[in-house]
């Protein structure tokens, strides 16, 4: 999984590339973390 961060904003959490660039939103931290284990090739 590549470099990654999440970020509370407003009762949902925002995910954002190693670069800033902003991938997508989820209702929980666990459901952000599980589509991206979804969308790791690697996992």
């Amino acid at each position: 999984m590549s470099e990654y961060s999440i970020r509370w904003v407003f009762g949902h959490v925002e995910v954002y590339d190693q670069k800033g660039n902003f991938l997508f939103s989820a209702d929980t931290e666990q459901e952000a973390l599980s589509d991206l284990r979804d969308d790791d090739p690697a996992a």
